[in-house]
């Protein structure tokens, strides 16, 4: 995954170059297949198209001539909704095929001055193809002849387009991302405190919690698909695969876009589902900032877990060996994942052994500096 700043932004690779090639080089072929032999008159929409454009007649297979207009209507990543500025086309186009290049649409805002632009140009016909189409937010009924990628409502830069002048000379296009969030994993042994932390951390830092727990008890309550078939292999004695997991903290993760990062706590809990959470994140220009681990000696632990089952009647809470059982499977499973994300440099252990408080503190001044 590649990130660029560009100003105060950040952008994460979207579609490459030989993807734009590949698309081009197949409307350049549908054009002159319906031409039949007609010389075009291409018109590039400027300053997007000109990448573009360029490229399209490298692609087209026969004689065809080209012009530019000027239509700008973009500040910043918003569309104003106005065009400022027109500059007209040279020459005569009466009696031609014109075809016009337009790198992006989107509301349909621009599209309709070109329409307007060329009513009194008696053109014999009037095209439009767009190397991107955002189907979501395009609110004209004009018609679109030929689309070369269909993309979703993201502001994008490169191949011609930009961000407040800069990135219009990259091969490959960019999608906004934000990098500002914050991930972290929380761990900690039974009886750390991590649920009591987490709540605390949640609010300080304006996080979504993801206790793995949580999630599961949710989708199979609700009968959710994935809790379905999670069920199903509960219900054969199996474990419940990675995969079903994983697609179970994605649905979570979609739920809230606007998240400023979250708290993943009981996942991952192996390597492979760490490098799965990996990826997923990647693919969203995120990363884990962390992995914080509550470390508090076992026999404090044992000690604050017994007097717990007193009160919670909890049986797996009053048996000592059983309790002890719990710390070797943590301790085996952390072991990994330590090692995994100490490699990264993103392992930070906590001392958890205080008042709530000062445990508190001490998880906050970490994650600040993550």
């Amino acid at each position: 995954m590649s990130i660029i700043k560009l100003h105060d932004k950040y952008f994460k690779n979207f579609i490459s170059k030989e993807e734009l090639d590949k698309a081009i080089k197949k409307l350049a072929i549908q054009i002159y297949n319906d031409l039949k032999g007609e010389t075009p008159l291409f018109v590039g929409v400027l300053n997007g198209s000109f990448m573009y454009a360029a490229d399209l007649l490298r692609h087209y297979p026969a004689p065809c001539e080209i012009s530019f207009v000027k239509l700008a209507s973009y500040e910043g990543t918003n569309s104003t909704g106005t065009i400022k500025n027109l500059i007209g086309l040279n020459g005569n186009v009466a009696g031609r095929t014109v075809i016009i290049l337009e790198d992006i649409v989107d509301t349909g805002n621009t599209l309709q001055e070109i329409y307007t632009l060329f009513e009194d140009k008696n053109v014999k016909s009037l095209k439009i193809a767009t190397l991107f189409l955002k189907p979501d937010v395009y609110k004209k009924e004009l018609p679109i002849d030929y689309i070369g990628i269909s993309i979703p409502d993201k502001f994008i830069v490169g191949y011609g387009l930009d961000y407040d002048d800069l990135g219009r000379n990259l091969p490959d296009v960019y999608q906004l991302t934000t990098l500002h969030m914050k991930n972290i994993v929380l761990f900690g042994p039974p009886g750390a405190g991590k649920g009591t932390q987490a709540d605390f951390l949640k609010s300080i830092f304006n996080l979504i919690h993801i206790s793995t727990g949580d999630v599961f008890r949710y989708n199979i309550k609700n009968q959710t698909e994935l809790g379905k078939l999670a069920q199903s292999y509960m219900d054969a004695g199996n474990l419940v695969p990675d995969e079903v997991t994983i697609d179970m903290l994605k649905a979570e993760v979609e739920k809230n876009t606007s998240a400023n990062g979250f708290i993943f706590d009981g996942f991952p809990r192996t390597v492979s589902q760490a490098q799965a959470l990996d990826a997923f994140l990647a693919e969203k220009g995120e990363t884990i900032n962390g992995m914080v681990a509550l470390e508090v000696p076992e026999e404090i632990l044992v000690t604050r877990l017994l007097e717990r089952g007193k009160i919670s009647g909890r049986p797996d809470d009053q048996d000592e060996e059983k309790i002890r059982n719990r710390f070797n499977e943590y301790d085996t499973k952390t072991a990994v994942l330590k090692d995994f994300y100490m490699a990264q440099g993103k392992y930070f252990g906590v001392d958890g052994v205080g008042s709530i408080e000062e445990i508190t503190s001490r998880l906050n001044e970490v994650i600040k500096k993550l």
